[in-house]
């Protein structure tokens, strides 16, 4: 995601804006300056924090952070160090973080737990609580106001400071719904922005036990539209196998082919019409790369994920108005 490097005059007026994404790292300042420069940024974005480094050794730690009106994202790395609201928030907010890669320890409300990469933790903004961070952690987290899962999980008071096991599939579908949000969707129209949100919120409430009404809003929401981004997702990481089809898509996922139809027609598309669009794409790019000359037009539709080159000419001549040589000729001319 690319984002702007703030200082701590940028990052104080991220709050007024609808939509914002910048980048922080330690490095940027001298060494003296590092968890102060820390505390002050990484605490205005998303939490109202002290950090105190776990070791003496130079401290590192880095932010790319999104936040919209109703959405605060954060993907983090930082060395080891133990934190602490200490009940300097008045606001009613909640947090909810993932651990990528290292070891947490949590604390609040009487309650504590070891967090282990893959896991995920929902802590309070009002309630004086701890994240040590045991070890060099990679992790995302996000905020959220409390209204926004309240009512939508049996009791959300007796769930702060409790592990959600990285088992859990529906916290699975909700990391991979907060990459999709952090690298595209806080950019879209503020009423996008606002369902992103509730779907965020709905994957939240099933990650920690929704009740029967909210977890059928959620199918109906959050759930969908975070599986439709992992299946659009994976198809776009995985084009260029001829053997892909929605059959050992929905295998990967687990749901039925019938639903990834369903889940296609509902949002205006088909999975035939996706998985074509991004393979054509594909090879267009490279035909047009000046280092992909010498390559047959037979070799690039193969490796794009086409298995038939006559039946590749004919949907790229429908797609792009021309043929795949044209492109190739146009692009010599240019250079």
């Amino acid at each position: 995601m690319a984002g702007e490097e703030v200082t701590s005059e940028a990052a104080s007026g991220a709050a007024s804006r609808a939509a914002q994404a910048f980048y922080f790292s330690t490095d940027t300042f001298r060494e003296h300056e590092r968890v102060a420069a820390w505390r002050e940024l990484f605490g205005r974005t998303l939490l109202n924090i002290d950090i105190a480094p776990r070791s003496k050794e130079r401290f590192h730690a880095t932010a790319t952070i999104s936040r919209s009106a109703a959405l605060s994202i954060i993907r983090a790395t930082t060395a080891p160090a133990d934190q602490s609201n200490r009940g300097l928030i008045a606001n009613d907010d909640i947090s909810f973080g993932c651990v990528l890669s290292g070891r947490w320890f949590t604390s609040q409300r009487g309650r504590a737990e070891e967090v282990l990469a893959g896991d995920g933790v929902l802590l309070s903004h009002g309630d004086v609580g701890t994240v040590s961070f045991l070890e060099a952690s990679d992790f995302v987290a996000f905020g959220l106001p409390r209204s926004a899962v309240a009512p939508l999980v049996p009791d959300i008071d007796a769930l702060f400071a409790r592990r959600v096991p990285g088992s859990n599939p529906a916290l699975r579908m909700l990391l991979h719904y907060l990459e999709f949000i952090a690298d595209e969707g806080l950019n879209a129209a503020p009423e996008l922005q606002a369902a992103l949100a509730n779907h965020v919120g709905d994957l939240l409430a099933l990650s920690l036990g929704a009740t029967r009404d909210a977890t059928e809003l959620a199918r109906r929401r959050g759930l969908v539209d975070a599986r439709l981004r992992a299946i659009k997702e994976d198809v776009r990481k995985s084009y260029h196998r001829a053997d892909l089809s929605v059959h050992t898509v929905a295998a990967r996922h687990g749901v039925s082919a019938r639903y990834v139809q369903r889940i296609f027609d509902e949002s205006g598309s088909t999975f035939t019409q996706y998985l074509t669009e991004q393979r054509l794409a594909a090879a267009h790019n490279v035909l047009r790369r000046p280092t992909a000359a010498a390559l047959p037009i037979s070799t690039i539709a193969f490796d794009c994920g086409f298995s038939d080159v006559s039946h590749f000419n004919r949907l790229f001549r429908r797609r792009y108005g021309c043929t795949p040589s044209d492109v190739r000729r146009t692009n010599d001319a240019a250079v």
